[in-house]
């Protein structure tokens, strides 16, 4: 099982960075993961009705950028769709992210983006150089819609109160005085059809390419020769948590298939923003994927700490998290041999068109070096 790139981990960032180094360069890749399946935490399987139901949290894919779209099509036809969503508040759905409808909502009566914006305005508590997350959102929105939709969910979701979190963690939210009521500005928003898994099934689908399921990739560094390491785990796992265990946010889920004619939520996903409720979010994939009738699956989503039973998911958006993520980096920087990629690998909340770019840049500053004679 001799190699030129062992790499570690099947989702995103291994299993593209890998198809790269294998077609562009010519390059022998062993792809490991602990898990018995590619694709990561986007696996996804059909559900009784054959729609393809993600079995650890929603993956709405969207992207700017022609090079990672051009790049994926090659391994799956879109279904596009533009992903409208809402939240849970007080008793009552409203339009989320925070845009000129949820602003009439609040108000009760119709209204412009000019009035809304003067009411945001008027709301608006000063602060030059937001910090934190809470700093963020009352300097862009003021403390009710802060109270409203963002303190309670964060706490939920990242177990810390908005003050102690970085601005970018709410500030990923847009919030618009416009009818756009869209979740993400990006212009491709799509999911794959028949799901992520067949995307993978075809991504690594190479010659140059060999995966190993339910193999751990440290262990697989002893026995598979290998010139480079092409990490995409846990950044504390790589160096076996020599200076303690980063701050990492994970996940749980649970599956109800429903019976019946039509959607069981009134959108393809509903956040859960009262602290009231323990759970962060609810989501219905038959919504996206085009059906409609003889059933549906719904998912709930809970925020947790690691533990068994559940999956690892974020890296915490907090100076604590991130300081400590800078001595890990720094000290994996002394072994040349290692290119870390990926959301868990280089400790940053990316989206999938960023997991994508960042391993077609990798393997293209790597792929050169060891293909050369």
């Amino acid at each position: 099982m001799d190699s030129d790139v062992l790499v570690a981990g099947a989702g995103f960032a291994g299993a593209v960075a890998a198809r790269r180094l294998a077609e562009g360069y010519g390059l022998r890749c062993v792809v490991a993961d602990r898990r018995p399946h590619a694709g990561g935490l986007c696996l996804d399987v059909p559900d009784a009705y054959g729609v393809p139901v993600p079995r650890f949290g929603p993956h709405w894919f969207h992207s700017s950028s022609e090079r990672v779209i051009s790049f994926l099509s090659r391994f799956t036809a879109w279904r596009e769709v533009a992903f409208r969503f809402l939240a849970f508040a007080e008793g009552r759905h409203w339009p989320f992210p925070v845009n000129l409808a949820t602003y009439e909502q609040l108000a009760g009566r119709p209204s412009t983006p000019a009035e809304m914006e003067a009411a945001l305005e008027t709301w608006r508590e000063s602060c030059a150089e937001p910090r934190s997350s809470e700093e963020y959102v009352l300097s862009r929105a003021g403390r009710r819609l802060y109270e409203l939709f963002y303190r309670g969910y964060s706490r939920k979701q990242w177990g810390r109160d908005p003050a102690s979190l970085d601005a970018s963690a709410c500030g990923r939210i847009p919030i618009r005085t416009t009818r756009d009521d869209r979740y993400f500005d990006d212009p491709f928003q799509a999911v794959p059809t028949g799901g992520y898994a067949p995307l993978f099934d075809r991504l690594l689908d190479h010659p140059g390419i060999r995966v190993v399921l339910g193999a751990d990739a440290r262990e697989l560094r002893a026995t598979v020769p290998h010139r480079r390491l092409v990490w995409t785990g846990p950044l504390d796992d790589l160096l076996d948590r020599r200076l303690g265990s980063l701050p990492w946010r994970a996940l749980r889920w649970e599956a109800e298939a429903r019976g019946g004619d039509g959607f069981a939520l009134p959108a393809a996903q509903v956040n859960y923003t009262d602290e009231t409720l323990p759970f962060t979010r609810r989501f219905e994939p038959a919504q996206v994927h085009g059906h409609a009738g003889g059933g549906t699956t719904v998912t709930t989503e809970w925020a947790c700490a690691p533990g068994p039973g559940v999956e690892t998911c974020y890296p915490v958006p907090a100076a604590d998290a991130r300081a400590l993520r800078d001595r890990y980096l720094e000290a994996a920087a002394s072994d040349s041999r290692v290119t870390l990629v990926g959301r868990f690998a280089q400790y940053e909340h990316l989206d999938m068109e960023r997991v994508v770019e960042r391993a077609l840049d990798a393997a293209d500053r790597i792929g050169p070096r060891l293909a050369a004679p």
